[in-house]
Formats: C-alpha cells, structure tokens, sequence
C-alpha cells in the first residue's frame, strides 16, 4: 500500500511542531511523493516514524545518494507542494525508503539535503534508529562524500582507503592511468598503455 504522505506530514507536525519536513511532489511516472526533511530534524522524524504505532515504519531498505549539481533540477524532480525557498547553489542528497512490515505499506521516501557540495556535507546517521543503515551510509559516503555524522564506524566500504575522490559525483573525472587495475583491458588498457614505459 503506499503511504499517504500529506496524512503522514500532518501526523509528523503535530507530534514534533520543531521538526522541518515538506512535502515533495514527484511528477514522474512512479509517482512516489516524498518528505524533505531538514539535517537537523532528520534522526527524530525516523524515530517518530519508527515508534508510533499508528504509522510503524520500522524497516529502512534503501538509503542512496544523490548529487544535484544544478538546483533547479532538483526541485523539478521533487517538486515542492507548499512554497518554500529554493536552494541557492548544488547540493547532495540522501534517499531513504521507508516500510511498514506490521502494516504493509511502503515505502514511505524520505529526502535530506546538505548545505551544498563543497564545504557543508554533513547529514547525521541514522543508524541508531534503523541498523540497516551502517553500511548504506558508509557507501554514501564513499562515493558521494556525505559525511554520517555520529556514524559509529565511517570509513570507506568500497574504494580503498588512500583514494581521495568520490566516484558517484557528476563532476567525478575518471583517471586514465588505471594503476590499480591489475589486468587492464579493452578501453581501460588502451589508456593504460599511455603510462607505460617507451621500448627501447
């Protein structure tokens, strides 16, 4: 069943009237509207979502990244329902979903933006609240660079630890050395080969 976000926003305000959520419109095909919380506000909304009983949604099975270089595009795939400030510069963001496995509904999509993509990256964990997290957020942050914080073990999960890029980042630039690709092949040892030494 899917969850009727605006009840949800309403529900969500009257039990925590501190809390920055709005709902977000999704024009798509899928439909999936979603809720866009503030950084802030985000680890007591995943608990009132988690603990009230008329809503429950108890399990997190997805939480991902996204970067949003441009704004505007931002705000045309999740499409504000009530007028708010649109964003000043690009920003990253992360997707979760949400269920219900006592009242079978979901998924309940909740969005988290940082202050921008350079400097301002943090979002807190949300692992203390849906243990499913730990290791989605160590990927997140891999390989876009959002930093979990309060996260107790954030470290990279997927490149190694002295690499200093974030590969999902639309303005990631791919190295053409290829020095740790151990049997270059195809298009990646046809750029290998430029680093090789000159026969004699």
């Amino acid at each position: 069943m899917t969850p009727d976000v605006s009840a949800i926003l309403t529900r969500l305000r009257e039990a925590l009237p501190d809390a920055m959520a709005a709902h977000r419109r999704n024009p798509g095909p899928s439909g999936q509207d979603s809720l866009l919380v503030a950084p802030e506000s985000l680890v007591a909304v995943c608990r009132f979502l988690r603990d009230d009983p008329a809503l429950a949604f108890d399990l997190l099975t997805n939480l991902t990244g996204v970067d949003w270089p441009d704004p505007a595009k931002a705000e045309a795939v999740a499409v504000p329902v009530e007028e708010t400030a649109a964003p000043a510069c690009g920003f990253l963001e992360t997707v979760y979903h949400l269920y219900s496995t006592t009242r079978r509904e979901g998924p309940l999509v909740l969005r988290c933006r940082t202050a921008d993509r350079a400097e301002n990256v943090a979002i807190p964990s949300v692992v203390a609240v849906y243990r499913s997290a730990e290791l989605q957020e160590r990927e997140v942050y891999d390989l876009f660079g959002i930093v979990f914080t309060g996260h107790p073990d954030l470290r990279r999960i997927l490149m190694w630890d002295e690499f200093t890029d974030h590969p999902m980042r639309k303005d990631y630039v791919a190295p053409d050395d290829y020095e740790y690709e151990p049997t270059p092949h195809d298009e990646v040892l046809e750029k290998a080969k430029r680093h090789y030494p000159a026969a004699p």
